[in-house]
């Protein structure tokens, strides 16, 4: 099976897509808007919204004389990726290395250590 090509975005970019992922569907003003402090240009804006949508990353409507953006890729297709990249490139590839890198330097509390568990249990049982 081919290797699916991998989702990358830019710290703004990933600002965008959450403002898109909560909204649904937003004019370059509102994303500007919820984009918060510092607040940028509504330039720079339509401009990343137009390179986004270039990629594939998001798509517009017309509705009279404003786009309305939303989201072509979602939440898990984005994760996926940046985590599968981060596995790769900084833990050459190893799960467990990642998840032991965590553990040791990330606090973690009781409750997520159970769910750790079961997510484990529940993959053990599908292999």
């Amino acid at each position: 099976m081919p290797k699916k090509r991998g989702v990358r975005l830019g710290e703004l970019q990933l600002r965008i897509m959450r403002v898109l992922w909560d909204a649904k569907s937003a004019t370059v003003s509102q994303v500007q808007e919820q984009l918060g402090r510092p607040r940028l240009a509504y330039t720079t804006v339509a401009t990343m919204l137009r390179k986004m949508e270039a990629r594939g990353l998001v798509c517009h409507r017309e509705e009279g004389r404003k786009f309305h953006y939303r989201a072509s890729v979602n939440v898990d297709e984005v994760s996926g990726s940046v985590a599968g990249d981060l596995v790769d490139r900084l833990f050459a590839g190893s799960l467990t290395e990642a998840v032991r890198h965590l553990l040791e330097h990330r606090e973690i509390s009781r409750e997520e250590l159970d769910r750790l568990e079961e997510l484990i249990q529940q993959r053990k049982h599908k292999s």
